[in-house]
């Protein structure tokens, strides 16, 4: 399965190890991304998560290749809206953001920040740029693709085959009002 890497929060209490190639490493574009960045990182002592350019990077691993090594308990989720299919995961130890997780996903879309200085895998595409105003300037140093494109999709399907159809579980989370 490869290599193992371990990621932690700002402060170092909650870790995980994630095992392997991830499935793509992406700087979302999309509103709610970019929203609910800009929410958490205004949170005491967070960690900045936007890019200079207002992306917010993910590396996207299976969740049969994440294990949560500390720290779980102190995990909250918020969402958006109530009735929103996909929840934010922090920390409350540091306010440091772990993971965006989405109703029967198959993956976790961890946030960049949790990586140490210089192992962030490199991103391989921006996706949901079209969510940006018109006029927006983005570097042109990888795809900027104005929804998921179908490459995309065929990597999650693949790494969703692999599983043999599986979701595991997530971890259990507190809540938390961002």
């Amino acid at each position: 399965m490869g290599d193992k890497t371990e990621i932690a929060c700002s402060c170092g209490q909650t870790r995980l190890e994630v095992r392997g190639k991830p499935i793509a490493s992406v700087e979302c574009c999309c509103l709610s991304c970019r929203e609910a960045a800009a929410r958490m990182q205004k949170l005491d002592g967070a960690p900045h998560i936007l890019t200079d350019y207002d992306t917010t990077p993910f590396v996207m691993y299976r969740k049969d290749r994440v294990q949560f090594v500390a720290g779980t308990k102190n995990l909250a989720s918020f969402r958006l809206k109530a009735d929103s299919s996909s929840e934010r995961v922090i920390t409350t130890c540091c306010n440091s953001p772990i993971y965006l997780d989405f109703k029967h996903g198959h993956w976790f879309s961890l946030y960049g920040a949790l990586w140490p200085e210089g192992a962030l895998p490199p991103p391989e595409m921006r996706t949901m740029v079209s969510d940006f105003p018109d006029g927006t300037h983005l570097p042109n140093d990888i795809p900027n693709a104005k929804k998921q494109s179908l490459g995309f999709f065929a990597k999650l399907f693949g790494a969703w085959v692999a599983m043999g159809f599986r979701t595991p579980k997530t971890p259990e989370t507190g809540e938390i009002n961002v």
